[in-house]
């Protein structure tokens, strides 16, 4: 038996961009339900944001994400969370930095650290913290 923690983002009329985002840098197969879709229209304005989504990728990557409706309190906030993306090599951790930074804001290069052989964290064009290195042994001395 297994179990997944999967990252759930929230958005305020901005899931749909986000997740044919996310999709054009990991792959895999993105699906999203509508409000509409759902048949739970509560302001017709938001009947085709999304009520349910999420990108789903072989090699292990999952997000999920919704439009939070207007009758509901949404805050983006500071700091709330980040998106940690760890992989085993660096050729592919490098491919999705590139991708991820469409529009972003780096915050700390990518680069070597004390702790991975690569490391860096950049703010996207949604507002969302990625914090992408690559897996190493911690060695404690």
């Amino acid at each position: 038996m297994s179990v997944n923690a999967v990252t759930h983002l929230n958005f305020r009329g901005d899931a749909r961009a986000a997740l044919t985002f996310y999709h054009s840098v990991f792959g895999g197969d993105v699906a999203m339900v509508t409000y509409k879709d759902a048949g739970n229209v509560q302001e017709p304005s938001e009947a085709d944001q999304v009520m349910w989504g999420q990108v789903t990728a072989d090699n292990g990557f999952r997000v999920m994400a919704y439009d939070v409706p207007s009758h509901m309190p949404w805050n983006q906030g500071e700091n709330a969370f980040f998106v940690s993306l760890r992989g085993e090599a660096a050729e592919e951790v490098t491919a999705y930095w590139h991708r991820l930074t469409g529009g972003a804001t780096v915050l700390q290069p990518l680069g070597p650290a004390q702790w991975a052989p690569l490391y860096g964290m950049l703010q996207d064009r949604f507002g969302i913290t990625w914090v992408l290195d690559v897996v190493s042994e911690y060695d404690a001395s």
